[in-house]
């Protein structure tokens, strides 16, 4: 059938508008400018004044549009179509899947009214819209609008079909080509941004540097940087991109509070359209100064699944940001929880590796550090001030030429330190002028930069030897002033008390009898000093025989008895004569009794209680001296058997400290072992055993008063 003159122009038309479409199709791939040229092109065709397009995602929501206004481009046009398309004609078309022609738009209720639509101003118009389909599936929506209603006729609406169907896959192209551009350009924000936030580890410069590239990335006209402080549950802003940032730093925000106090207790990023509207924003921190904040991105920092911080950007206008920004910027977020965590962990090792170099130069003490070969690889000021050495010359010697070295407590290759064990022993430094300077000596395993090596801490302990020489002077003076003079006294005092006559006072008798308890307990003390210095000069105990452990208990009980009474004491002592016999020097036993009783007595308060026994266990003999004093802490209970020790109790420290380390000495040298029991406020128990080699064992008993 042969078309009409009118209809052939037509046709002809609609075949040039569809070759144009094709060849704009062809050779557009950006989105943007494929709609407005396809659009252009279909208005100028049908004389359209007006038009739009609409493309839709997979989920059907308006993701871009183009918009022609009497032959005028629109911009920012996606919010005001996005209200047309879920209220007017496109939303009607794109639900139905169906084009539609509206020749009267004020009678189609489809029509989604605006104020510009009034009467007196464009008044009803013509409409045409179909939708964009690609293989049954919704891409988007186009509308033409004529000021002139009826204008648009079935052939119009034909053309506007046909214009779709050609555009759908190109608009699906050009989709998908501008997701992989914007995939490629947070590709690249990220990358840029991974390579400059991680170029420096000082955790001020990382955060600023994570700002920068923020602004970089996303265009931003501000932003900020808050790190959490976990301990307070609170935000704190250290870093920000804005005019007057000082007034921003050191802000502090609770979880929750604001929209970055949101974001960091929900842990999920939020794109605000329109700050000033939504609830959550906080206009005295986040309003920016210098800067109407509008629109606001925001993205949690986390390093691993821990949240560190939250990342804030402004603009001063409304809808700036999308989910694609937020994407980006959440990107930035996880690599600048692990830059920052990093700057952190860097910060602290050099605050400890600061605190370290200070303790190690400015102690008191002299510190070497070695390999394990006794190379020396570092020392502190006070080893070269003392030893008169550099340390440039004193990497040049071995370490023994340092200090002495005891190789038996260490072994030949320092073997004993591989345990992590601290082994003490004491030493002689040698300086460059000759002075020999006695030392303490702690040595133990670390493991420095260079791997494992030996720490040294040499203490100089010239004023501790000074003191122990003048002790010893002092002991060895008092002990050889008082011995003859004592002895003549002793002597006098026991030949008065034969002289008396057994009518005699009483009172003469008992002041006499308390003379030579006196002089006998300085006798002790005088015996006991010379016995310290011989056991610790190695000689052995003299003037053994076998003695009763119970004769031995009744002659301490007989010299502390009236101490005991004075301070009404209950003084048990239990007792058989059943109890093996011991080899010992009976008068060092008896004197380790006495002392034992004597500190009892002196700890106790006035009518407590002190029990005294022995008992055979295996193959000793255990003694043990209970008391109700205020007892020993735990921190004490071996150094007060060392020599000059005394308990800090200011009423009971009377004495030199040398009753117990006696004691320990000589129950050492007859081969038994010396401890004691206690808990601050239940007394105390001390007990020391002696060895049976001699004589009958028999079965354990108590002795009984």
């Amino acid at each position: 059938m042969k078309l009409a003159k009118g209809d052939q122009a037509t046709a002809r038309s609609s075949l040039e508008l569809l070759y144009e479409i094709g060849r704009e199709l062809a050779s557009a791939l950006d989105l943007r400018t494929l709609l407005h040229r396809i659009l252009f092109l279909s208005m100028k065709n049908v004389r359209a004044v007006s038009g739009s397009i609409i493309v839709l995602d997979d989920t059907g929501q308006p993701v871009e549009s183009a918009m022609l206004v009497l032959g005028k481009t629109q911009h920012n046009t996606t919010l005001q179509l996005r209200v047309t398309y879920e209220k007017g004609l496109a939303g009607w078309v794109a639900r139905n899947q169906e084009a539609v022609l509206v020749p009267d738009t004020s009678r189609d209720e489809r029509w989604f009214h605006r104020p510009d639509d009034a009467l007196e101003r464009t008044g009803p118009k013509s409409a045409v819209s179909a939708p964009i389909m690609v293989r049954d599936k919704l891409v988007g929506v186009v509308t033409l609008v004529h000021p002139k209603p009826g204008y648009f006729t079935d052939k119009h609406l034909q053309l506007v079909k046909a214009i779709g169907d050609q555009a759908g896959i190109a608009i699906i192209n050009a989709r998908l080509y501008a997701e992989s551009q914007r995939r490629a350009q947070v590709m690249t924000a990220l990358a840029e941004s991974a390579a400059a936030i991680t170029a420096s580890l000082k955790l001020d410069e990382v955060l600023n540097r994570i700002l920068d590239q923020i602004s970089q990335a996303l265009g931003a006209e501000g932003g900020l940087l808050a790190l959490l402080d976990g301990e307070a549950s609170e935000l704190e802003f250290r870093a920000a991109t804005t005019r007057r940032a000082q007034d921003i730093i050191g802000a502090r925000l609770s979880l929750g509070e604001g929209i970055a106090g949101w974001v960091a207790q929900q842990g999920q990023g939020a794109v605000i359209a329109d700050a000033q509207r939504d609830p959550r924003f906080l206009p005295e921190i986040e309003q920016l100064p210098g800067l109407e904040s509008k629109s606001i991105l925001c993205a949690p920092i986390f390093s691993g699944n821990q949240i560190m911080g939250v990342l804030e950007v402004v603009s001063s206008q409304e809808g700036s940001f999308d989910d694609d920004d937020l994407h980006i910027l959440s990107g930035i977020g996880s690599m600048a929880g692990t830059a920052i965590r990093h700057a952190q962990l860097f910060e602290s090792l050099q605050a400890a590796h600061r605190r370290y170099h200070e303790l190690f130069e400015d102690s008191i003490d002299l510190i070497v550090i070695t390999d394990w070969t006794g190379s020396i690889l570092e020392v502190n000021r006070q080893v070269e001030s003392l030893a008169g050495l550099t340390i440039a010359e004193l990497r040049l010697l071995p370490l023994d030429h340092l200090f002495t070295i005891d190789r038996e407590k260490l072994g030949e290759h320092y073997e004993q330190l591989v345990s992590g064990a601290t082994i003490s022993f004491e030493s002689t430094l040698h300086t460059r002028t000759g002075r020999e300077i006695p030392l303490q000596v702690y040595a133990r395993d670390i493991r420095g930069e260079g791997g494992a090596q030996l720490q040294w801490i040499l203490r100089d302990i010239s004023e501790r030897k000074t003191l122990d020489r003048l002790r010893e002077d002092l002991i060895a003076m008092v002990y050889h002033d008082l011995r003859s003079p004592l002895a003549n006294v002793v002597s006098s005092l026991e030949v008065l008390a034969t002289m008396l006559p057994d009518e005699e006072d009483a009172a003469v008798r008992h002041l006499l009898n308390i003379a030579l308890r006196s002089t006998e307990r300085v006798q002790r003390l005088t015996n006991s000093l010379l016995d310290i210095n011989r056991m610790e000069a190695g000689q052995e105990v003299g003037n053994r025989a076998h003695v009763s452990p119970a004769e031995l208990l009744d002659d301490a009980q007989e010299a502390v008895l009236l101490s005991a009474r004075q301070k009404e004491l209950q003084l048990s002592v239990e007792s058989k004569d059943s109890l093996p016999v011991v080899f010992v020097d009976a008068d060092m036993i008896r004197r380790v009794l006495i002392n034992l009783i004597e500190n009892a007595i002196k700890f106790t308060p006035p009518k407590g209680k002190i029990q005294v026994q022995a008992r055979h266990e295996g193959s000793c003999v255990l003694f043990e001296v209970n008391d109700s004093g205020p007892g020993i802490p735990a921190a004490d209970q071996q150094r007060i058997f060392e020599k000059f020790t005394r308990l800090s109790v200011p009423e009971k420290s009377g004495g030199l400290g040398l009753g117990l380390a006696f004691c320990r000495l000589a129950v050492i040298a007859h081969g038994g072992r010396i401890w004691v029991e206690s808990q601050p406020g239940s007394g105390s128990s001390f007990r020391f055993t002696i060895p049976l080699t001699a004589g009958p064992v028999q079965e354990d008993f108590v002795f009984n008063a």
